[in-house]
């Protein structure tokens, strides 16, 4: 019974590779006069291994149905034995099937090529009549193989867990070895497209927005900056697709959403990723309480795609609900209830700098302002203690220079955070449309800049330009796609992304 091993060390990965080396200037000898060398450019089939194992799911053992197919799939498992030779084929969704090469069906030429070529790792076709084995093990009866592209390197073990940074570096590894990480981009890819189909029968537009911006803006994040060389100018990386959205419902798209990346030069962590895909929609005539309801379904509706249901099961067992109607809480009173003294717009820097030495709480800015000592402070006191999906509203003004204030409690914006289970997961506001009040804003944010502040905005002038043509009452919402598959999975930032960036 062959495994597949994982290399002692790289002195034994280097004399696999020659031997697999070796292998493949034998199948270009042979293949002399075939077109693409060792490789064929392709090769017929006529099912895939997931369709076989479907149709014949209660296939009795022993039987034989008859049915002549051709199938293609990675060897994962290998075992020699005289005129029989078996061997597990494995397709790209992590579906297998048994492969029987025998000297009857074969021939003695044949047989010894595949004893001497095929190794775990490659890709191999075969044709033959589709049977169950003694032990009722869904099989080709193999009349006529090829391999279809040669693995030079080894496979890790298939039965030892992968670390987390072999997982994240060689994802390719990770997706050939584990089924979870197959389920994961499936997943995914069902998330985005029930995020797709809401915004659909809500009569969004979908549009495409600029990576590469003249000056960036629509959050307070560190950018990256890159140079083009055909404009002679510095551009940055985009840190939020926002000020381009607007200027979309400025231009009368009245419901509009985006689906793309966005980098944020800034630290990487169990939540955090300076490349990672977002969401953001806009939609005029409503205000945050219809952004809150538009965003509770969207992530209900992709639980639902994902799990058939909004109560989830994460990777290590927890069960978590996200379905019903979310409760929500004001910043400033839950502020106040925890930390056992009020907290108003109206307090001071000085007392909540206190505050903070107090109860030990770094507020990690050069700029301490109001805001941000509010936020932190409640960060401490009551962010770990919500444990449902929970929208956390009513923000401070300085900290959310693009936001409505609100209509009725003063010193504060119109903006809720959605967190879960410890994380912030979205946000929406009603948004500011009166471009007077916004230069003031983005004035402010200038001198925070002139100061030290690196995440603070610049006066966008095209965008005000935009406004000053008229916006209509809009509320918006951005939401990580990256952090709404750990909300349904359980997973780090770094395993729901294909390919995050390592170092």
């Amino acid at each position: 019974m062959t495994d597949a091993p994982e290399p002692a060390d790289e002195s034994d990965v280097f004399e696999q590779k020659a031997v697999r080396l070796a292998k493949r200037e034998r199948l270009i000898a042979e293949r002399a006069d075939a077109a693409g060398g060792a490789y064929p450019v392709a090769v017929p089939i006529t099912d895939t291994i997931g369709a076989l194992r479907e149709r014949y799911a209660d296939l009795a053992a022993g039987a034989e149905t008859g049915e002549t197919a051709s199938v293609a799939g990675r060897v994962v498992f290998s075992r020699n034995t005289g005129k029989l030779c078996f061997a597990a084929l494995q397709a790209g969704d992590g579906s297998r099937i048994q492969a029987m090469v025998s000297l009857a069906e074969v021939g003695e030429q044949s047989l010894q090529a595949w004893k001497e070529l095929v190794d775990l790792g490659d890709h191999v076709a075969v044709t033959g009549q589709v049977i169950s084995s003694r032990r009722g093990e869904l099989s080709i009866m193999v009349r006529e193989w090829q391999i279809a592209a040669k693995a030079l390197l080894p496979l890790p073990n298939l039965y030892t867990e992968l670390s987390e940074e072999s997982r994240v570096r060689s994802r390719y590894l990770d997706l050939i070895a584990r089924e979870r990480a197959r389920e994961t981009v499936v997943a995914r890819a069902a998330v985005n497209a029930s995020l797709r189909r809401t915004f659909a029968a809500r009569n969004f537009i979908e549009v495409e927005t600029p990576m590469l911006q003249v000056q960036h803006g629509g959050a307070a994040a560190r950018p990256f900056v890159t140079r083009s060389n055909a404009f002679d100018t510095d551009l940055f990386l985009r840190i939020a697709p926002e000020l381009f959205l607007k200027r979309a419902v400025v231009g009368g798209i009245d419901r509009v959403f985006e689906i793309n990346r966005n980098f944020r030069n800034e630290g990487a962590d169990s939540t955090h990723s300076p490349e990672f895909a977002m969401l953001e929609a806009y939609q005029a005539y409503t205000d945050y309480h219809g952004m809150a309801e538009l965003t509770q379904q969207l992530v209900q509706d992709a639980a639902v795609a994902v799990t058939g249901s909004t109560t989830v099961t994460w990777a290590d067992g927890t069960v978590y609900d996200l379905g019903g109607t979310w409760e929500r809480v004001s910043m400033y009173p839950s502020l106040s209830a925890a930390a056992g003294r009020k907290i108003t717009p109206a307090t001071s820097v000085d007392e909540l700098r206190a505050l903070a030495d107090e109860v030990g709480v770094e507020v990690p800015v050069k700029i301490m302002t109001h805001g941000k000592l509010v936020e932190e402070l409640w960060e401490h006191f009551v962010g770990p203690t919500l444990t449902r999906p929970t929208f956390v509203v009513d923000f401070p003004v300085d900290t959310s220079p693009l936001v409505r204030e609100h209509r009725s409690i003063p010193g504060v914006v119109e903006k809720w955070d959605l967190y879960v289970h410890g994380f912030e997961l979205a946000t929406g506001y009603s948004e500011l449309v009166d471009p007077v009040i916004q230069r003031e804003r983005f004035v402010e944010q200038a001198t925070l800049a002139a100061r030290g502040d690196d995440e603070a905005m610049r006066v966008d002038e095209e965008f005000l330009r935009a406004l000053e043509h008229g916006m209509p009452p809009t509320g918006g919402v951005g939401m990580g796609i990256d952090r709404l598959m750990m909300a349904i999975t359980g997973l780090g930032i770094r395993e729901t992304i294909l390919f995050p960036l390592v170092k």
